[in-house]
């Protein structure tokens, strides 16, 4: 079932397995976007979600390439009339072609893509200031997928990542942007305070200058 996490900000669950969760967000202000496609075998899940929330996405954006990110582009795109936005980086194995790439500084409607690479090379966040929502792509996790108290971020694993120096180096650019309410797709997304507590995290005491 979906949660309202922050207003018209819809956390759907498409899976639990093996302790892992897994969720696409849908944002109803604007164009309806759905921000990611779950993974092949979820596309009823994300669409019996997007049914109990009542309003049908418009759009479909991507954030990167994972297999639990684009895994259900097709059966997604086949259920809806969506407009497709996925990184220009990601290599896409679909059938159905997005009808655009975008890069860093990018607007999609009321979002402003931001590369944040590390994680994987593609990934990127998707922020709407004046709403002060970040979509944060796997920039960062929910401190509690690494056992730590919700309501704060960290890294995520290694063991899923590409470069985690990398991945670290680069939240600096997210912090350019106000927002205060910061998604996440595993662990607990941060919904009071996003962007100062990336900030906190980012810039901790005593970190070299």
């Amino acid at each position: 079932m979906p949660t309202e996490i922050a207003p018209d900000v819809y956390d759907i669950t498409c899976a639990e397995r093996d302790g892992k969760r897994f969720r696409v967000f849908l944002l109803t202000a604007g164009t309806p976007t759905l921000f990611d496609a779950g993974l092949a075998d979820t596309v009823d899940a994300v669409a019996d979600g997007i049914e109990s929330v009542g309003v049908e996405p418009e759009r479909l954006v991507v954030t990167h390439g994972d297999g639990d990110h684009v895994g259900g582009f097709d059966g997604v795109v086949d259920r809806y009339d969506l407009e497709t936005w996925v990184p220009a980086e990601t290599d896409l194995d679909a059938d159905h072609e997005p009808d655009h790439r975008y890069g860093d500084g990018d607007r999609i409607g009321r979002f402003r893509a931001v590369h944040v690479p590390g994680h994987k090379p593609d990934n990127h966040a998707l922020i709407d200031a004046d709403a002060g929502v970040a979509v944060l792509g796997d920039a960062v996790s929910g401190a509690d997928q690494r056992g730590l108290p919700a309501g704060y971020f960290h890294l995520p694993p290694a063991v899923y990542s590409r470069d985690l120096n990398e991945a670290e180096e680069n939240l600096d650019r997210l912090l350019t942007y106000e927002f205060d309410v910061g998604l996440v797709y595993h662990g607990s997304s941060v919904t009071e305070g996003a962007r100062d507590t990336l900030d906190r995290y980012v810039n901790f005491p005593g970190k070299p200058t």
